[in-house]
């Protein structure tokens, strides 16, 4: 795979988005392969957290338009072949029991601000900013946008940024909730390194089953999450992370959550 480096190092994958001439943009090459590597990091047990990024200036601007275009009469068809496999790699990525963090090292438009907002964590340089983009060329979201984006910054912003395509910076999306926090741009490495390498020595399992809990939350009732939550809790607490997680904690010791 060439769109889409992986590299693995101290528990952490990090998979980069690797069409810099063309501001990572997404064509199916880049489709196929994001999907390929978000299998292959989700199934490897050395594998404790992802990290995605972008090389060059931009983290992702989206499709390529380009290939749209030369899709022609068959545009539809095509665009559908390729969200149907980019979807494949963000389920991917979402449902893994591994944290997300998206390292947001410049701007990100259409299909681009759906991946980082899937993320549990996005840090982003102070060099980033965020616009949906669809509706500029006649376009609806995909990258699971229209869900991912009310449940961010709420529906009423949702509804702005989708409909008028306004340009976020980095410091409005922290405070809006899209980003968790933004860095200077040569810091940016450094700090998800450093976060990236302190998550993959956490609960890979508990991780797993915190990222289910919410995104199960928003759609369900109440009730139903304290019992989803109850029999969760009980099922960690049987675990070897949860046994790990109390005996270190009655022994005052640091817990070790990675397998020998």
């Amino acid at each position: 795979m060439t769109t889409v480096l992986t590299t693995i190092d101290n528990g952490v994958a990090t998979l980069t988005l690797n069409r810099p001439e063309q501001g990572n943009t997404i064509d199916m090459a880049l489709a196929r392969d994001l999907r390929a590597a978000a299998q292959a990091v989700a199934a490897d047990a050395a594998v404790r957290c992802v990290l995605l990024t972008g090389t060059g200036r931009m983290f992702c601007a989206g499709g390529d338009i380009g290939a749209f275009g030369g899709a022609g009469d068959a545009a539809g068809a095509f665009i559908r072949k390729l969200a149907d496999t980019l979807h494949e790699a963000v389920l991917m990525l979402a449902g893994m029991n591994k944290p997300l963090i998206a390292a947001v090292n410049g701007p990100a438009a259409g299909a681009g601000l759906s991946l980082a907002a899937a993320a549990d964590i996005v840090i982003a340089s102070e060099a980033a900013h965020f616009t949906a983009a669809y509706t500029a060329i006649g376009l609806t979201p995909d990258g699971g946008m229209s869900w991912l984006l009310p449940r961010l910054v709420g529906l009423r912003t949702a509804q702005e940024m989708i409909l008028t395509n306004r340009r976020v910076s980095a410091a409005e999306a922290v405070s809006l909730g899209l980003v968790t926090r933004v860095v200077l741009a040569d810091e940016l490495a450094g700090e998800v390194q450093k976060l990236a390498i302190g998550l993959a020595g956490g609960p890979t399992a508990a991780f797993g089953d915190v990222r289910r809990l919410l995104a199960a939350s928003s759609t369900s009732a109440f009730a139903d999450q304290l019992d989803r939550e109850a029999r969760t809790i009980a099922a960690a607490a049987d675990g070897p992370e949860g046994r790990e997680g109390v005996a270190a904690f009655l022994a005052r010791r640091r817990p070790s959550f990675q397998p020998e």
